[in-house]
């Protein structure tokens, strides 16, 4: 067990935290949610970080690493849509999404074909973050600061579109490989 693997296991054992605690969200419930899933996402990115900078990349590491993204975030928007503050339309599609992807990179590794992460991948990610964010926090005092439902939801719709930007650059990238393995 190295320190990446260990931080990507913290956030997948934060994720049960963070649903308990939101399942019934109440000003400060939801403040405490908000900071639990900003320090599980932050684990995300210094466990890559850590993992390529120390040269601790594992086989486990990539498994588990983007699974504990894909548990986060969705446990995040099915909690969201639950106090209708996501449309259940976007959810699908984001779910859709991710489950495509992970479908054509479970694929791709049995062909032992490497599809590289793209950067519209990461700012995807990085822009569900800061929308689940807002939208847990447009439950407490913070609120006062602007319409967070607002700036939550733009984000969300935003990040919504790199997502199928980067699906589809996924799926390409994929494609390419196929065609010139002649698979």
């Amino acid at each position: 067990m190295n320190l990446p693997n260990f931080l990507t296991l913290v956030r997948i054992l934060l994720i049960p935290v963070f649903v308990v605690i939101f399942l019934a969200p109440t000003p400060d419930r939801s403040l405490l949610a908000a900071v639990i899933f900003t320090v599980a996402a932050v684990t995300d990115l210094l466990d890559g970080y850590i993992a390529r900078r120390t040269g601790q990349v594992t086989k486990l590491g990539k498994l588990l690493d983007p699974l504990a993204d894909k548990l986060l975030v969705l446990s995040a928007l099915i909690l969201l849509v639950n106090i209708d503050r996501v449309s259940a339309v976007v959810a699908l599609l984001i779910i859709a999404r991710e489950l495509a992807v992970t479908g054509i990179r479970a694929i791709a590794a049995g062909e032992r074909l490497i599809i590289a992460a793209e950067v519209t991948g990461k700012y995807k990610m990085a822009l569900q973050v800061i929308a689940i964010v807002l939208l847990i926090l447009e439950g407490t005092g913070l609120a006062e600061l602007g319409n967070l439902h607002l700036a939550g939801t733009g984000t969300l719709y935003l990040s919504l579109m790199l997502g199928y930007i980067s699906g589809g650059q996924y799926v390409w990238s994929f494609w390419k490989q196929v065609v010139a393995k002649g698979l």
